[in-house]
C-alpha cells in the first residue's frame, strides 16, 4: 500500500510536469510565427443545426452556452497572457463561431469557405471551401499567425483531426499539426 501511494505522488509529479513543458513547448513554437490555428468554436450544446436554421438569424441557431461563452474568455486570454501575435482572424458565418471570435479576439473577418458543410443543406460545399481556402493559403506571406475560428468539420476535413470544443489545433504551412490545446469550458 506505501509503494502504490509512492508511485502515485511520483506519477502525478512526472505527468504535471510533463503537461506544462509540453504548454510551453507549444507556446514557443506558435511565438515563432507563421503557424496556422485553427479554432473550433466554443462549446455549444447540442449537434448540427436547427432545421429552421438561417445563416442570417442567429436565433435559428445552435449557440454558446454560457459555459462555451467562459471557453471562449479563456481562449483568448490564452493568446494575450502568452502575448502570442496574430496577423488577422478569420471566422466562419456561423453565429457560434462569430461570438467566439467576438469574445475571443474582438476584431475578426468571416469567411465562407470556414463555414460548416455539416447538414446535407451544406454538404455540397465541401469541396468549393477546400478549394477556396487553398487558394487563400497562397497569398498568405507565412510569417505572422493566422487563427480560423471554425468547425469541426472544417478542421477534419483540412488536417484530418477530430477537435473537441474551443480546442486550438496548430499547424504549420503544410498543414502538418504542430500540436493541439484544449481549453476547459
Amino acid at each position: 500500500m506505501k509503494f502504490l501511494k509512492i508511485f502515485l505522488i511520483i506519477f502525478i509529479s512526472i505527468n504535471t510536469s510533463l503537461k506544462a513543458d509540453s504548454k510551453n513547448n507549444l507556446i514557443q513554437n506558435i511565438k515563432q510565427g507563421g503557424k496556422l490555428i485553427f479554432i473550433r468554436h466554443a462549446y455549444a450544446p447540442g449537434g448540427g443545426d436547427p432545421e429552421n436554421f438561417n445563416l442570417y438569424d442567429c436565433a435559428t441557431q445552435r449557440n454558446l452556452s454560457k459555459s462555451g461563452q467562459i471557453q471562449a474568455t479563456k481562449i483568448g486570454n490564452f493568446f494575450k497572457e502568452n502575448q502570442i501575435e496574430i496577423k488577422k482572424i478569420y471566422s466562419s458565418e456561423w453565429c457560434r463561431c462569430k461570438e467566439t471570435a467576438s469574445i475571443a479576439f474582438q476584431n475578426f473577418e468571416t469567411k465562407s469557405f470556414l463555414n460548416s458543410f455539416f447538414s446535407s443543406k451544406f454538404a455540397h460545399n465541401r469541396q468549393k471551401q477546400v478549394i477556396e481556402f487553398e487558394k487563400f493559403l497562397k497569398n498568405w506571406d507565412q510569417k505572422k499567425n493566422l487563427i480560423f475560428v471554425t468547425h469541426y468539420v472544417v478542421i477534419s476535413e483540412i488536417l484530418d483531426y477530430a477537435p473537441a470544443s474551443g480546442e486550438i489545433v496548430i499547424s504549420n504551412k503544410d498543414l502538418k499539426i504542430v500540436d493541439t490545446l484544449e481549453i476547459e469550458y
